[in-house]
């Protein structure tokens, strides 16, 4: 038997440099409120990522709950029912009610015309998720929220990195909101970020973040506390050396999926557009079970006898689960459609050529 080889595997920095940081940590004594390390990581990912201005979180979950809490936001906000439960448990936690409306049929983003027609005159915005990195439909998304004057909040946890004619795509909407979990291309442990336009929402957010405080006898609003620690930061700077390395990495064995997944009937695949600059971080594949001949949760638990752990990600729909299903029946066409046939290949930086060959073998037979 192979083996065990898992969806994802963490990148992680060599541990003597790791060593070191935390040396400098311990020599500082400064474990967290915005220390050294946090403000190098700030600093270096805005470069990094082109962005204006970035604050760090303690995991992108309180990233999205803050950036509904920076807006201000009432009512309902549109989004997604394909996506981590946490894109919707930020509305209700606001005690906002979220607005689900189906997906496109090819990339499983939120459908434009399917937001227009969702729109009442409680909604106040719109987030939608760059699903598996790939781009949302940008230029639409923004004339909407113009025409409707809503707020676009971006659930970016897929998108680090991700560029739309040669330009971020964090950039894009009023604020994205990134997720540096142990599972992503760029992790810090658990963590997060919220990027922003101006100085003054960046100084909104960083208080919202540290329970409103101005300094030791001064909170200017009410704030919780989701600050990213300087361990995290320092294993996230150690990260950032050499993440252009880990995304080429992927994307090689991105490379070899599609070359020899596009030949088999029944399997279908998701392309980046031509002008995204992509992340390679995840990597799905439809499954028709006519064509195929096998279903997709057949071939699912095939790989897992095999020691293969892919995922279906996303299913089911965020609809589907127990604190939603009651509120939300509703069906979504296209979204049920990818949530019912979708596999997430294993993808990581430390993935071998052998153990590719040896996934691609078991889906051949």
């Amino acid at each position: 038997m192979h083996n065990k080889i898992t969806v994802t595997s963490p990148s992680l920095p060599d541990l003597k440099d790791f060593t070191k940081s935390l040396e400098q940590i311990w020599d500082n004594k400064w474990l967290t409120n915005a220390g050294p390390f946090h403000q190098e990581l700030e600093n270096k990912l805005a470069a990094y990522l082109g962005v204006p201005y970035i604050s760090l979180f303690s995991n992108g979950t309180l990233g999205l709950i803050t950036a509904i809490q920076a807006l201000q936001l009432e009512g309902e906000i549109i989004t997604t029912p394909y996506s981590f439960v946490a894109t919707a448990h930020s509305i209700w936690w606001n005690k906002l009610k979220p607005v689900f409306v189906d997906t496109d049929p090819v990339y499983g983003n939120l459908c434009p015309e399917k937001i227009e027609a969702a729109i009442t005159p409680k909604t106040t915005a719109i987030m939608p998720v760059h699903v598996y990195g790939h781009p949302c439909e940008l230029e639409k998304i923004k004339l909407i929220a113009e025409k409707y004057n809503l707020k676009i909040i971006y659930d970016a946890a897929h998108a680090f990195g991700v560029k739309y004619n040669g330009e971020s795509i964090l950039n894009w909407g009023d604020l994205s909101v990134l997720s540096f979990h142990a599972t992503k291309v760029f992790n810090t442990i658990e963590g997060g970020a919220i990027v922003s336009h101006t100085a003054e929402m960046k100084k909104h957010i960083d208080y919202l973040k540290n329970f409103g405080f101005e300094d030791e006898t001064t909170v200017m609003e009410i704030g919780i506390n989701a600050k990213m620690n300087e361990i995290q930061a320092a294993f996230g700077l150690l990260q950032l050396d050499k993440i252009n390395e880990n995304i080429n990495k992927r994307k090689n064995i991105y490379n070899h999926y599609h070359q020899e997944l596009s030949q088999i009937k029944g399997i279908r695949l998701i392309s980046p557009k031509e002008n995204v600059t992509y992340n390679y971080s995840y990597y799905p594949i439809l499954i028709d079970e006519k064509e195929y001949g096998m279903t997709r949760d057949e071939l699912y638990f095939h790989l897992q006898k095999n020691n293969i752990f892919a995922r279906r990600y996303f299913y089911p729909l965020i609809t589907a689960f127990e604190p939603y299903k009651n509120h939300f029946t509703k069906h979504f066409d296209h979204a049920s459609k990818i949530a019912d046939k979708v596999i997430c290949l294993p993808m990581y930086a430390e993935l071998t050529e052998s153990d590719v060959k040896y996934i691609l073998n078991i889906i051949k037979q």
